[in-house]
């Protein structure tokens, strides 16, 4: 039922954008670049866009850049309206790990082979954190009382299947819990967890960093591990691996745009994407946001991202989070 839900929302979304007009026939090179955020408002997929739109307006001030959100199951309905949009040159689609995993975990018949690596842009680690009041002082506490009831320990994230629920799962088994016994609330957007989290109507929350940092720092919310090898600085937040859980994983993100592009548009929009990178405007917003610098495009990326389809496939597969 669910899937059969999940495949009229794409219908209805790519309907939708074929009735106003898609801008199919533009090049890259001119007209109105659109970046499309295939999550709701307020999470690491929306803030990448507008982040990429104010460096773009920077770095390419005569070029007009704006950015729209298609939420839901993932980033796979924005996928599948990707994928209607073939051979548009002025479309890039923020996307990253979250998708890899959700096109397994919602068995989306539109996958990444249907469009155009751009870029690899950034990698972030993960945070673990509780609300203020949570009992839960240390991650310790919280192992202890997942062995005790997993059931009892709700942890709010991003989609099903993503990185969040990736790294819920890694804890569990890491904890000795059956990571099937995890009690994981997805959201479409990183907003709705925080308001979980604020209204103390869950345990705990893993997202970015850089999504709540800044409330760790105004001591709305506490964080109890990071999923970094090491300490990450300007951070007093312990590793999972000091915390007694041995995981480690990095988010990452990028850009993709519809398949059947010319040569031409692919190179046009990996000469401006380059030309972002390249902005003092997006070094000051990577380095503000925690984000660290991983840019990759071309082949590079491509290979990069046929990789982390057979990892990903592999680590939920082990999960449970796949039949």
């Amino acid at each position: 039922m669910r899937l059969r839900i999940f495949a009229a929302l794409a219908a209805l979304s790519l309907a939708a954008l074929t009735g106003c007009g898609g801008q199919n026939g533009t090049t890259a090179s001119s007209g109105t670049l659109r970046i499309m955020a295939p999550a709701a408002p307020g999470g690491g997929w929306d803030q990448t866009s507008r982040t990429a739109e104010q460096a773009l307006k920077s770095a390419a001030p005569d070029r007009k850049v704006e950015v729209f959100n298609v939420p839901g199951a993932g980033g796979t309905i924005g996928l599948a309206q990707l994928a209607g949009e073939k051979g548009n040159g002025n479309l890039l689609m923020t996307m990253g790990l979250v998708m890899v995993g959700a096109i397994e975990q919602n068995k989306s018949k539109v996958t990444l082979a249907e469009t155009t690596p751009i870029a690899k842009l950034t990698e972030e680690y993960e945070i673990v954190v509780v609300p203020a009041e949570s009992p839960f002082k240390t991650l310790a506490d919280m192992t202890a009382a997942w062995k005790a009831d997993p059931s009892k320990v709700s942890i709010s994230g991003g989609s099903a299947g993503g990185t969040d629920h990736i790294v819920a799962g890694l804890m569990a088994k890491a904890a000795g819990v059956d990571p099937k016994q995890v009690n994981y609330i997805a959201n479409s957007g990183g907003g709705e967890a925080l308001n979980q989290l604020l209204g103390n109507k869950v345990s705990a929350g893993i997202s970015g960093i850089g999504e709540f940092a800044e409330h760790v720092k105004s001591g709305k919310l506490r964080a109890l591990g990071v999923t970094s090898g090491e300490r990450i600085e300007g951070l007093d937040v312990p590793t999972l691996k000091e915390g007694g859980l041995d995981v480690e994983l990095a988010n990452w993100r990028g850009f993709v745009a519809p398949g059947g592009l010319s040569d031409a548009d692919k190179k046009a929009l990996t000469d401006l994407v380059t030309k972002m990178h390249d902005s003092q405007a997006w070094k000051d917003a990577v380095a503000k946001n925690g984000w660290i610098d991983s840019f990759q495009t071309g082949q590079q990326f491509a290979d990069y991202l046929n990789a982390e389809q057979t990892r990903v496939k592999a680590i939920i597969a082990e999960m449970g989070l796949v039949s």
